[in-house]
């Protein structure tokens, strides 16, 4: 009887070992997995912590490069590459030669991205010196935003056009709704000053200086049938590529903020 009794309570303690090993090894792999998951989590907020102050840093290293000239301007364009710009729907229709900006392809449209006023602009003076070749079209958007594909329908046109011959609008006019008709005010092939000027309600466009539209919106103003996001409110800048027959030079982009 002994001998059986001690027989069973070796097996009880023999079978109590086994089953312990593998509730021991459960027990540790669940806690090695519980570190590893503290761990993880540690670490990602650790990233989300430090990722806003990078982003701030970049953000002033990029305006700290953009210092604004005598009389203002803040460069968007740093004359060697794109940075600070996203090109949307072709972006194979921008590139950079010379310092300067070309525009030659399919449709599509260059935005400003970068860091200076955080591409957000209410009241401003744009600025760029703009070379068309014969029988070009294009244009630089304002208040408008990042759309992938299609013409911006946010913001306003302001025309590039001085011998494209299929449409009447030319350069110096706010297209569509203060244009230039059939007669530019510079030739192709020679650089030209392009100023915008938004403050408030007005618009102003000057061309080596000289204005060539002006407008007010009204308070009851209607945009023109299918540009229903061509209100003044705020936005970016765009550069447009019109089609592969067209070739625009743009170069010393800049703006000052009012």
């Amino acid at each position: 009887m002994k001998k059986t009794l001690t027989l069973l309570t070796l097996a009880s303690f023999a079978l109590a070992a086994a089953l312990f090993v593998p509730a021991r090894a459960a027990d540790d792999n669940k806690s090695a997995r519980d570190s590893a998951d503290a761990a993880s989590e540690a670490a990602n907020k650790a990233g989300d912590a430090g990722s806003e102050p990078a982003s701030e840093a970049t953000e002033a290293a990029g305006k700290a490069a953009a210092k604004a000239d005598a009389e203002g301007f803040v460069p968007l364009f740093t004359g060697k590459d794109l940075s600070g710009w996203k090109a949307a729907e072709n972006p194979q229709a921008f590139k950079v030669e010379d310092g300067a900006i070309v525009v030659n392809g399919e449709r599509g449209h260059l935005f400003y991205v970068g860091p200076v006023k955080n591409h957000e602009f209410k009241d401003f003076h744009f600025r760029a010196e703009v070379m068309t070749m014969p029988n070009s079209n294009s244009g630089i958007y304002f208040h408008t935003s990042l759309q992938e594909k299609g013409w911006p329908s946010k913001g306003f046109e302001c025309q590039v056009n001085n011998t494209y011959t299929k449409d009447p609008r030319k350069t110096g006019g706010l297209y569509a709704v203060k244009d230039v008709m059939n007669t530019a005010p510079v030739k192709d092939n020679e650089w030209f000053t392009y100023d915008i000027v938004v403050k408030g309600d007005r618009v102003q466009i000057m061309i080596n200086g000289k204005t060539t539209s002006e407008w007010t919106q009204p308070k009851d103003f209607n945009p023109p049938q299918g540009m229903n996001g061509r209100m003044l409110s705020s936005g970016t800048f765009a550069l447009q590529a019109h089609d592969p027959g067209s070739k625009v030079l743009f170069r010393n982009i800049r703006v000052k903020p009012l």
